[in-house]
């Protein structure tokens, strides 16, 4: 486990502030920034809880986690959501003066929406750094198109605005198959609350774990089901701790009853 970081369900969870992960990040390296109703599956999506543990910075971006979490032990972990994180990162002065980035999104409108906002506030993309991503194979995410897109250009950030459970994977395979080390940045749809694309999060919601409750009001047929199912991580949480409850040994995939 490193300095900085506390470990839950085998994940390094990084425990500092928001400025030292943009800084982190100028170096290259996988961030991922997992929510609770991803979580909730490591046990049965191995490649996910893989992908978690393969990255170089993880950031507690679930608050229900971090509540969890902070009222069972004495040693806590400090909550960066994706929101909070990509305004840092946004308004981070080389990052902006660079402007060397990929933007990977899931559809014209998002990327015209991501380069519209970037350029507002400073940024001078275009919108050949947009990248359409495909239906992905959840259970076989390869992407040989867009690594060769993302070679092309060798920008020193590349952007994932994709879901969680598939980023994340994508991200490892980038990660795994790129010829150089860019900061690879899945926080999902945290940069549509910035673009309008998804209902505003006041900054005093987000701080006070309730980003989930306007997601809820928003599109509720599609938010209250997935965070009802969220419930199931504190279970998850109790049964295990800081423990691992899956671990990989070669090509094998170890649950706690084959290790037994």
């Amino acid at each position: 486990m490193k300095k900085d970081s506390l470990q839950i369900l085998g994940i390094d969870f990084f425990n500092g502030q928001v400025k030292d992960v943009v800084q982190k990040l100028k170096s290259g390296g996988l961030m991922v920034v997992p929510a609770a109703p991803a979580l909730i599956t490591i046990k049965t999506d191995t490649a996910y809880y893989k992908s978690l543990l393969d990255s170089d910075v993880v950031i507690a971006d679930s608050g229900y986690m971090v509540l969890i979490w902070n009222l069972m032990n004495r040693e806590k972990i400090n909550r960066i959501s994706g929101l909070t994180f990509l305004v840092d990162f946004f308004a981070d002065a080389e990052v902006k003066a660079a402007s060397s980035m990929v933007l990977v999104d899931p559809t014209p409108k998002d990327s015209e929406a991501n380069i519209t906002y970037l350029n507002s506030i400073g940024f001078n993309l275009t919108k050949d750094v947009c990248y359409q991503a495909p239906m992905y194979d959840k259970s076989n995410i390869v992407d040989p198109e867009l690594v060769a897109f993302i070679e092309k250009r060798k920008p020193a950030y590349v952007v994932v605005n994709l879901g969680g459970g598939t980023q994340e994977k994508l991200g490892a395979y980038l990660k795994k198959n790129l010829s150089y080390k860019p900061a690879i940045i899945c926080t999902g749809a945290a940069i549509a609350f910035l673009t309008g694309r998804q209902a505003a999060i006041p900054t005093w919601a987000d701080k006070s774990f309730l980003g989930w409750l306007f997601r809820c009001i928003e599109k509720p047929k599609l938010y209250v089901p997935r965070y009802l199912k969220a419930f199931k991580l504190v279970v998850l949480m109790i049964q295990y701790g800081k423990k691992a409850p899956v671990e990989f040994k070669a090509d094998k995939v170890l649950t706690p009853q084959t290790i037994n």
